[in-house]
């Protein structure tokens, strides 16, 4: 057998086949990179900051002051301005209500109270509105209204005494077992009143205006809060009654007025027609032959209640025919 070494044959080369290319999806992290890190950057102090710590946010706005009043025409003559509402902090401290002497009020129930007897004994309520517990013309002691002014869930006493041009507002609370006075006010008698939660609104006109002063309860008595002037519009006047020199007179036609009869009153005459004119050539009617052939003209039968009226319009005479 033959020993002779194989030929070894040679490999073809197999070309290897190309990667794909990355070179995009790795240059998209190297774009986001520099993006998160400045988020993280402006992060990291917020996040990182101790409570209470002092920051500097910049320059402080400039504060601009509020506008003045500056008046035209100083020198000029005008009216006073209006007084401002002074806070009640700034008036002057108040005696604190007294509660009205010998007026028990059972189970803080005000409903229960007399109203002449409160009259009779409250202080605060003056001689002339006591009149009213007697027979005076214009004076009237009004039903009591009951509202809550305070806040407490209780209600209050408004009482209305009516005297002959005005009218005074009483307004009462229960303090333990007695009655505490908390407002007093005089008012026109023209006066409106209503409640708004625990707020009293008071109305008063004045010409073409109305004045509504708002009064609150403020731990001691209810103290004026705001005041408002509304215009309701000009007074409406009376018209007025035209005398007998002022009314007009209505002229009459002629022959349509009133005149005297024979039973010696007034009354409208008949009014006799003209006499119709009667053309050249025809002959003459039988009542005025006579007269057409005389040449007189016809005369108007006399009326014994009164002389015919005038015609608007001139007749024409007729004129005697001549013979041949």
């Amino acid at each position: 057998m033959s020993t002779a070494p194989r030929r070894a044959v040679p490999r073809r080369a197999v070309p290897r086949r190309a990667a794909p290319r990355r070179t995009a999806a790795r240059s998209r992290p190297a774009l986001l990179l520099p993006v998160l890190l400045a988020a993280a950057a402006l992060a990291l102090p917020v996040g990182c900051a101790a409570p209470g710590e002092l920051r500097d946010h910049g320059a402080v706005a400039p504060v601009t002051p509020s506008p003045a009043r500056v008046p035209l025409w100083p020198s000029a003559p005008t009216a006073p301005s209006p007084t401002p509402l002074e806070p009640t902090g700034s008036r002057s401290p108040e005696p604190a209500p007294q509660p009205v002497p010998d007026l028990a009020v059972p189970g803080q129930d005000v409903t229960a109270v007399d109203v002449r007897a409160l009259v009779t004994k409250d202080p605060g309520v003056t001689q002339d509105e006591r009149r009213v517990l007697e027979p005076c013309p214009g004076c009237e002691l009004r039903a009591p209204e009951y509202r809550d002014l305070t806040g407490d869930g209780r209600p209050e006493l408004l009482l209305a005494v009516v005297l002959a041009d005005t009218v005074v507002l009483h307004v009462y609370t229960a303090s333990a077992d007695r009655l505490l006075p908390i407002h007093r006010v005089t008012l026109l008698k023209e006066f409106g009143a209503e409640t708004v939660g625990t707020d009293l609104w008071l109305y008063e006109p004045t010409g073409s205006f109305r004045t509504g002063r708002l009064y609150r309860w403020d731990g001691v008595r209810l103290a004026l809060a705001d005041q408002k002037v509304e215009g309701i519009g000009p007074t409406p006047e009376p018209e007025p009654t035209p005398s007998a020199a002022e009314k007009p007179t209505v002229e009459r036609p002629p022959g349509t007025g009133p005149t005297a009869t024979s039973g010696g009153g007034t009354g409208v005459g008949p009014v006799k027609p003209s006499t119709p004119s009667r053309p050249s050539g025809a002959p003459p009617s039988a009542g005025a032959g006579s007269d057409a052939a005389v040449g007189k003209q016809p005369q108007p039968q006399p009326n014994p209640a009164r002389p015919a009226a005038p015609s608007a319009t001139p007749t024409a005479v007729p004129l005697p025919e001549t013979k041949p």
